[in-house]
């Protein structure tokens, strides 16, 4: 009975373009899956410490980059099996699509065979700047040849792989000659243009990794989620995805402004080694990353704006900074909230593409989290928004975060319908469980409710002023949730013993002119608040995010190496101090009274950035020393920056 039943169903199927699609995509998951089982095998000294509970985990965070590769490799394929024609039925048109699929998947194979014997030159999945790494070598023929040779056992693996493709490719059965009433006619076109908009919504699923609007298209750092390790990346991921999702990302190419390393080194490094006179002091840090707070919207910052009327849209924030040490001249290092993460929690910045979003962003790095603990600190990561979104929970784990707090953790209510919780309900919530931590701890949240829709909840229609900008009120009812989270934590006894810390992710909707600037739409709040302490002051010293995690450590008196791009502004003296961030395509510098752009090869501009706050009088070229002491200041952080990315350096152990 049972037998009949399967017999009958695989007719149905096979009869159907669109089931023998399911299929063969079915069976390439499983050569995928294969493929990933065999590069654990053949590599399986550089995975120490895995267990079958651990790689079974990786096998299963894999299939979502599978699909998500077979949807591009596979496009021309699925096409060719849903578009509502009955010549998709003749013969000679499915033995085409047949050597398409097994064309296209066998390529897709050999990409994943190569890379069981290339990781262990690159500890990596291979991305498209293998074309840019190879394309001036000219023996690379001979050696691939030699390599197939040489790596026998993977040669035969990837035969055996492509064999089983062509032998177990599924065809749907063959109508010689198709004859249809007009009435059928229409029901079957109606319904095979239904079936073919399902695939094409599917198909795009596929390819971004996830159907909900909050989720961005999944990118390589999405596989931190699954690992304890960054090198276990290349299990849950596969070739043909990293090449695909890196296609069109600017290479990152070492400048070599300096030969000398060690001379490089002594301008610049981003190593520090710090000698506290003082013991260490095991303060909770508490990190606020809020979600467009932009310094516009301070009136603390702003008292000259509307010819001195202007209030601003964020009282308690305003207050905060009167109790905080907070800054003049604060900067964002990017420009979209997947730049402040790395910016902020482990002081790396964007410069040319966002770190997450490029080929190096499975890189080994440390952050804040990851340091603390050597200290005994646990950690947490907060964001209301589903888990996957915006790959934070990918990497708040390689940053290394103990726990992340989401949406799944939070529960779907409270939520505001598009992104996340309401900010109010989720820093309750994230006030809650910091009471619920072993001390000391070190916790992040990333704030959602001041976003595009600007949606505030229904009760407090009307309660805080709408400003000239759709975000103002949005601004305001954050500021309020803040207000409100302090309340609440000022009751806990571990209020007192704790360092808070909080910045905007990015700047966003803008009415003065002045935040219009190439400088000042970066301009956010940076303020380290610590309860019945004497850090107040309102500093005039230029600072960055990425300045956030050395100075954290700074004012603990941490006693170990550890790695930053940024400076620890309790300790660096005022005329080395600057501040760097990327904009189309020009690096942005700060040091000094100077704001400097720079293409890579030379200066475009220089201005004096606190007399000539619209930026209008370009003085490049008339002020040689300090141009040229930004300039060399600048390539040291650009080379430093760029060799590391390319070569892995990103922790203080790597230097």
């Amino acid at each position: 009975m049972i037998k009949k039943i399967l017999q009958t169903g695989y007719r149905l199927i096979k009869a159907e373009p669109a089931g023998i699609l399911l299929c063969n995509y079915v069976l390439m998951l499983a050569i995928y899956s294969l493929c990933r089982i065999f590069f654990f095998i053949a590599n399986k000294s550089y995975f120490t410490g895995m267990t079958f509970e651990h790689f079974a985990d990786l096998l299963k965070g894999g299939f979502q980059f599978d699909i998500s590769a077979l949807a591009y490799t596979c496009a021309l394929y699925t096409f060719m099996q849903i578009i509502p024609f009955r010549f998709r039925l003749n013969k000679i048109y499915q033995n085409i699509a047949k050597w398409i699929f097994v064309v296209v998947n066998s390529i897709a194979v050999l990409a994943n065979c190569i890379d069981v014997v290339y990781f262990r030159f690159t500890n990596r999945r291979t991305t498209n700047t293998v074309f840019s790494e190879f394309q001036n070598e000219n023996n690379i023929l001979k050696i691939a040849v030699h390599s197939v040779f040489e790596y026998w056992h993977v040669t035969l693996f990837a035969i055996a792989l492509i064999f089983l493709i062509y032998k177990l490719y599924c065809f749907p059965t063959i109508v010689k000659k198709q004859t249809f009433s007009l009435k059928l006619g229409i029901i079957y076109y109606s319904a095979h243009t239904l079936l073919m908009c399902g695939f094409i919504a599917a198909t795009v699923i596929g390819m971004r990794g996830g159907a909900t609007v909050a989720i961005r298209p999944i990118t390589l750092s999405n596989a931190n989620k699954y690992v304890n390790k960054g090198n276990e990346t290349a299990i849950v991921l596969n070739t043909p995805f990293c090449i695909i999702r890196t296609i069109d990302k600017q290479v990152y190419v070492n400048p070599h402004y300096f030969d000398n390393e060690d001379k490089m080194s002594k301008i610049y490094s981003p190593i520090h080694c710090p000698n506290p006179q003082e013991e260490f002091r095991p303060l909770n840090v508490v990190i606020f990353i809020v979600e467009s707070f932009g310094k516009e919207y301070s009136g603390f910052f702003n008292s000259h704006l509307d010819n001195g009327t202007y209030k601003g849209y964020t009282p308690f924030l305003d207050s905060l900074c009167a109790e905080s040490l907070t800054f003049t001249y604060s900067y964002s290092n990017g420009r979209k909230s997947i730049d402040a993460m790395p910016s902020i929690l482990s002081s790396i910045p964007m410069l040319i593409e966002p770190f997450i979003l490029t080929p190096y962003s499975t890189n080994d790095i440390s952050g804040i989290a990851d340091v603390l603990k050597t200290k005994g600190y646990c950690s947490a990561f907060f964001h209301g928004a589903p888990n996957g979104s915006m790959g934070f929970q990918a990497y708040a784990k390689s940053a290394g975060f103990d726990d992340y707090f989401g949406l799944n953790e939070y529960g779907n209510t409270d939520s505001d319908g598009m992104w996340a919780v309401w900010d109010e309900e989720f820093l309750q919530y994230y006030a809650k469980k910091m009471g619920e931590l072993q001390q000391p701890f070190v916790t992040s949240v990333f704030t959602a409710t001041s976003h595009h829709p600007f949606r505030i909840p229904q009760r407090y229609e009307g309660k805080f002023p709408k400003g000239t900008q759709p975000i103002h009120k949005c601004i305001g009812y954050t500021d309020y949730a803040l207000r409100q989270f302090f309340k609440t934590v000022s009751q806990y006894d571990w209020y007192n013993n704790t360092l808070f810390v909080l910045t905007a992710d990015h700047t966003n909707q803008t009415s003065h002119d002045e935040y219009f600037t190439d400088l000042n739409s970066y301009s956010v709040p940076i303020l380290f608040y610590h309860p019945g302490s004497d850090l107040k002051k309102l500093d005039t010293l230029p600072v960055q995010q990425i300045d956030i995690m050395p100075s954290i450590l700074g004012y603990l008196n941490y006693d170990k190496p550890y790695f930053a791009y940024g400076q620890d502004i309790f300790s660096i003296d005022q005329k080395d101090k600057f501040v760097i961030n990327y904009n189309n395509r020009l690096y942005q510098f700060i040091q000094n009274d100077c704001f400097l752009q720079f293409d890579g090869q030379k200066t475009k501009s220089v201005y004096n950035y606190k007399s000539d706050i619209f930026l209008q009088k370009n003085l490049a070229g008339t002020i040689d020393n300090k141009q040229n002491k930004m300039e060399t200041t600048l390539k040291a952080f650009i080379q430093q920056y760029v060799s590391r990315i390319i070569e892995n350096k990103l922790t203080a152990d790597a230097s």
